[in-house]
């Protein structure tokens, strides 16, 4: 059994072989809902820009309504907000499936769009801080938490791969509405299954940090360098009045969300391009096996990571990801035949998993604990937002200069990546453990 392999083991039974299943299951519904609700909008209205505008509004709720879910999730704890916001965005997209279908005119449709984003219940995410929070609770090293990272990485890619082939494939032999109404069973079944299982304990909620009126502005448990939300008051003699506060965020987290964009930008870019590209070669159906063959070489190199020496810190690896980016995506710019795209973003696609797990581990240890899934459902609506304008701007590029002026928007933002990477100080620090949950022991939860 080779090391990458045990700690793989390792990951699976910090919470058991439940979580990862409905882990995965619940988070699915992300990547039909997008592509599901452009496909069905488009058949039921006849207008591609109804549908590029419920598709546009759906991802500006996803990208406005994820950081709140988290900060919500961070103060009342898993359980409450996943449950609610499960339920909430079954009955929206159970809502965008019958007014799309009732021929409801396009400003209807995009609110309730709106809404639909806005209720995604970021399982991704929280499934992340959770495997965290159990790992750091187990007292597991570093490296058992960047295994748990590159997990959920994979986790990622491969829903991102398999949702838009079920709707795809779903369009084909019934109505795109099927996708959509499978999305809101998964919802509301995986979904609350995820809220419910036994390690929704594993971080107990924070609410608001306190400190009392007129402490001082030193380092501290209540400052971003420490992980501690919030402020005990001594025992004895009178309570200082405290007010709440939050802690502040490290400089380096707001240039790791805008690398995050980024990254989402170059994943619109290069979707526009392969879209344009193939369909000059009057070959369209193959657009989305070449980009769910990126996303399969991007789960290989998730996984693999865990193979990555821990002496190889994690800025290192943000610029060398950035580096292969840059050197990857150039390709795409001289690719004019078919079988020269698969291979160019067979290739590319082995850069994109190390990026976004390693901006995934860098937050994990630069931010406050009690901010822990705000930061990572940030990430996440970085990614979402950056790809929804990317493909807005570099769609109308591609089809007024063709599928290289699209490609060269995502060399582009390889560059400011690797910009960012290498002017960034981001401290490699060891983080302090996550607090557990009153009374619960330390060890897995099953």
């Amino acid at each position: 059994m080779t090391a990458a392999t045990a700690a793989f083991r390792r990951v699976l039974a910090l919470g058991g072989p439940l979580l990862p299943v409905v882990s995965f299951l619940g988070r699915l519904p992300t990547a039909m809902c997008q592509f599901g609700s452009l496909l069905l909008v488009a058949e039921t209205s006849g207008s591609l820009a109804t549908a590029g505008l419920v598709g546009g509004a759906l991802a500006a709720g996803q990208t406005a309504g994820g950081p709140l879910l988290g900060r919500l999730a961070d103060r009342h704890g898993q359980r409450p907000v996943v449950l609610a916001a499960c339920w909430f965005d079954a009955l929206a997209v159970t809502a965008l499936v019958l007014a799309a279908l009732a021929r409801t005119g396009a400003l209807p449709l995009a609110l309730i769009a709106l809404l639909a984003g806005a209720g995604v219940p970021q399982i991704g995410p929280l499934a992340r801080t959770r495997l965290v929070a159990l790992a750091r609770r187990a007292r597991a090293d570093d490296r058992l938490v960047h295994t748990a990272l590159s997990f959920e990485g994979t986790l990622d890619e491969v829903s991102f791969v398999l949702g838009p082939a079920l709707v795809g494939l779903s369009a084909t032999v019934a109505h795109p509405a099927v996708a959509l109404a499978l999305a809101a069973l998964l919802l509301a079944v995986c979904g609350s299954a995820f809220a419910l299982h036994p390690t929704a304990a594993a971080l107990r909620p924070t609410g608001e940090a306190l400190r009392p009126t007129g402490a001082g502005s030193g380092p501290g448990p209540d400052r971003p360098g420490g992980r501690r939300p919030v402020f005990c008051a001594p025992r004895s003699g009178p309570r200082p009045a405290a007010r709440p506060v939050r802690a502040r965020m490290p400089r380096a987290v707001h240039a790791m969300r805008a690398s995050m964009a980024l990254q989402g930008a170059l994943f619109g870019a290069c979707q526009s391009g392969i879209t344009a590209l193939t369909a000059d070669l009057h070959r369209p159906a193959q657009a989305g096996l070449v980009y769910a063959a990126m996303g399969v070489m991007s789960a290989v190199a998730g996984l693999s990571l865990a193979a990555v020496p821990a002496r190889i810190g994690l800025p290192v690896r943000w610029r060398a990801a950035a580096v292969a980016l840059i050197v990857l995506s150039v390709p795409l710019l001289f690719v004019r035949s078919l079988g020269a795209l698969y291979l160019a973003v067979v290739v590319l696609g082995a850069a994109f998993a190390p990026h976004l797990i390693t901006l995934f581990g860098l937050t994990e240890r630069l931010v406050p604990a009690g901010r822990l899934a705000e930061s990572m459902a940030f990430l996440t609506s970085a990614v979402v937002g950056g790809q929804a304008l990317s493909l807005a701007a570099s769609g109308r590029l591609a089809e007024a200069y063709g599928p290289s002026a699209a490609f060269a928007v995502a060399v582009g933002a390889a560059v400011l990546i690797l910009g960012l990477a290498l002017t960034t100080r981001a401290t490699d620090r060891p983080a302090a453990a996550i607090r557990p949950a009153a009374g619960a022991p330390a060890g897995s939860v099953r």
